[in-house]
């Protein structure tokens, strides 16, 4: 059964990488000037472009990972978007509130947003909102994220993975796991960790990655899952012990951490992706000034330098709005078996 469930999760993470296509952005100032040229240049030609400040709706609270790709990536698109960028933090429900917001905006164009994904989609899952993959038009994909197990630096009851996999057989569910939700991205990949390795664990939601981080380094839980992006501002408070990827990360510091997979668990690429959308009424004009500002945005020299802690992945709106209705089949996909209910 435990095999069953590993070969679900792969086969709809595959599709999902397979079918978008998405590639590290790494352009040359040329191709970001290039891509500049045509947002600008659609907007002397009488299209469409914003005409005041941008809100940009990220649905965490102000130092969650999202939060801070996301303020990398503002910085460097205001000069390919010719306006102010805002970030509007609406925290709660797991993401449900910033998104139940982002929907309800006006089609003007003046509010995008972040969904993050597969949580999003346990979201709708959850019925946490009212909103559906409807509500909303993909602009372009930012961030690709690999999912990474970690516990405390000062750890000493288990220091590898095979270690607090012997431990949490040893003390079957007693280890505590801090997740970003109930059933989001962080507790999937928990999730699919435990039945790979044969231990149960008890789930602490925290509603956000910012409160699970601070609820593990806070000694509440033992160990948790996360994204390699969420880290990168705590490197020295906490141990990273796998990832959920095919071959070991070549990101700057995570090259010698052994994947789940070589090590006998769960072996297929786990992780999640941020993307930015609009509200569904917005025109084509909008998405197709917003897909190109951004992608200038991410291949300018100046944001891959001040990025090179996470990994962009610039995936352009058709591949994008592909990749949230995949990401809605694998999370609807999630049975109760897999959840050991």
């Amino acid at each position: 059964m435990k095999k069953l469930f590993a070969a679900l999760l792969a086969l709809t993470m595959t599709l999902s990488l397979a079918a978008c296509g998405g590639t590290q952005s790494g352009g040359a100032a040329s191709s970001a000037g290039s891509a500049a040229q045509s947002a600008s240049g659609s907007a002397a030609s009488g299209s469409w472009a914003p005409d005041g400040p941008v809100n940009l709706i990220v649905a965490y609270k102000a130092g969650n990972g999202t939060d801070q790709t996301a303020r990398i990536l503002a910085q460097y698109a205001e000069k390919y978007v010719g306006q102010t960028i805002v970030i509007d933090n609406v925290d709660g429900g797991s993401g449900s509130i910033g998104w139940s917001k982002l929907a309800d905006a006006d089609a003007d164009g003046m509010t995008i947003g972040f969904l993050n994904l597969p949580n999003f989609n346990s979201s709708i899952v959850n019925e946490l909102g009212t909103y559906t993959v409807d509500d909303f038009k993909a602009i372009c994909n930012h961030v690709t994220e690999t999912s990474i197990v970690v516990v405390r630096a000062d750890e000493t009851r288990f220091t590898t993975l095979d270690e607090l996999v012997a431990y949490a057989k040893e003390h079957d569910g007693e280890l505590k796991a801090s997740t970003n939700g109930a059933q989001a991205s962080n507790h999937i990949g928990a999730q699919a960790f435990a039945n790979s390795a044969g231990f149960t664990y008890i789930d602490l939601p925290q509603g956000n990655t910012a409160d699970e981080l601070l609820s593990l380094r806070g000694g509440e839980a033992d160990f948790c899952v996360v994204k390699v992006a969420d880290i990168s501002s705590m490197k020295s408070e906490v141990k990273v012990l796998g990832a959920f990827s095919k071959e070991r990360l070549d990101e700057e510091g995570f090259e010698d951490v052994p994947t789940l997979g070589e090590l006998g668990y769960y072996d297929q690429w786990l992780g999640s992706s941020r993307c930015i959308v609009a509200p569904a009424g917005v025109s084509d004009e909008v998405i197709a000034f917003y897909e190109a500002a951004f992608k200038a945005a991410m291949e300018d020299p100046e944001y891959l330098a001040a990025a090179a802690s996470f990994k962009t992945d610039f995936k352009d709106a058709a591949a994008t709005g592909a990749l949230i209705a995949q990401q809605q089949t694998f999370t609807e996909s999630l049975d109760d078996a897999f959840w050991g209910n």
